[in-house]
């Protein structure tokens, strides 16, 4: 489920302590012990100094989510500085081109559960660390001997507001997944309010039927502005995925074997004023395939074909390149991705 952020931005020194202290809230919040707080806070800290030495319009994103197997503090930094030409080297301990000793990537590395990056040369590049605290190590056992999924969603406020009026969940469930994107009708914390209806619905029974539950957010949204809703499951054994959407909630699934795409059906309508009818589709979803939900506050001409690499690296860091480049700039902004396949613990490639 989803938990707590922030988003800093981070363009001078000042802003580095400010993203240490975030990430060490942010973590005992979540019930992280001190041990685990104070590693949260040393990779924030890593993270935003390299923002501040080497990035043009730096940004970290701290977030909080838990599954029944464990709660995670999650930090993503995205910049559009000049990207790192030798990304093997800049992950080995002792590598500097700013006259450091070069060990931050390293440690960051080594305290991170998941840690992944992808940089462009020009461009920038995002870094997605994750750090997890084990709730329940049966659980945790039973997940990794399941067939699974990872994911990364990146959700912004527009510029000026202070409450994001798009909203999302993710559970995890012995190899199935159910996840749901919404966005509220106009901004601020009106917005937020309905589209958190739509959040307690899931949060009731992620594992309902999808046709129940968009019905269920049509009856729970009434009295509110109304939005877009998606919801969607997806069998991991089974290899295939339940969607159903009503408004401009986007999805669209991407082979992993050629790189084609297929867009996902979504209803005319609003759901909690108007929804003429509720509909749901299935879809094939092969290994390795992503699924990618998002708002309106990301252009609709998004494409992954510009970056080499790309969809290879972790649903985060994806997510992270496309809300860094392809943000409307005027609107919310929630985009989720998601990948049938299990995740290593670090995926970053030297």
């Amino acid at each position: 489920m989803r938990g707590h952020q922030s988003v800093i931005a981070v363009t001078e020194r000042s802003q580095v302590g400010e993203a240490r202290r975030e990430a060490n809230r942010l973590a005992e919040l979540a019930g992280f012990g001190a041990v685990e707080a104070g590693n949260a806070a040393i990779v924030a800290a890593e993270l935003a100094t390299n923002l501040v030495r080497y990035a043009v319009e730096g940004r970290l994103l701290i977030q909080t989510e838990s599954t029944a197997a464990r709660t995670s503090l999650i930090l993503l930094s995205d910049d559009r500085g000049p990207g790192m030409e030798n990304l093997g080297a800049c992950l080995t301990d002792g590598y500097s081109t700013g006259g450091t000793p070069g060990n931050g990537f390293g440690a960051m590395r080594r305290l991170s559960t998941v840690f992944d990056l992808h940089s462009s040369v020009p461009g920038g590049t995002v870094i997605y660390a994750r750090i997890d605290r084990p709730v329940d190590r049966s659980a945790a056992a039973a997940a990794r001997d399941q067939p699974g999924f990872s994911w990364g969603v990146v959700n912004r406020p527009m510029p000026r507001e202070t409450v994001s009026g798009d909203t999302w969940r993710i559970e995890e469930r012995e190899g199935l997944l159910a996840v749901m994107v919404a966005d509220g009708l106009g901004h601020g914390p009106e917005a937020n309010a309905a589209a958190e209806l739509a959040g307690d619905v899931f949060d009731r029974d992620p594992f309902g039927a999808v046709s129940g539950l968009l019905t269920d957010a049509h009856e729970t949204m009434r009295g509110s502005r109304g939005g877009a809703v998606a919801y969607a499951q997806a069998d991991a054994r089974r290899g295939s995925l339940n969607f159903a959407a009503v408004g401009n909630i986007a999805g669209s699934l991407r082979s992993a074997a050629d790189g084609t795409s297929r867009g996902l059906f979504s209803h005319n309508g609003t759901v909690g004023v108007q929804v003429r009818k509720v509909q749901t589709f299935d879809y094939e979803y092969p290994h390795n395939a992503l699924l990618i939900l998002h708002s309106d506050g990301l252009q609709s001409r998004w494409s992954l074909d510009a970056y080499p690499g790309l969809a290879q690296r972790h649903p985060g860091v994806i997510a992270g390149v496309l809300a860094r480049d392809f943000d409307r700039g005027r609107d919310d902004l929630t985009v989720a991705v998601i990948r049938r396949g299990a995740e290593g613990r670090s995926d970053a490639a030297g």
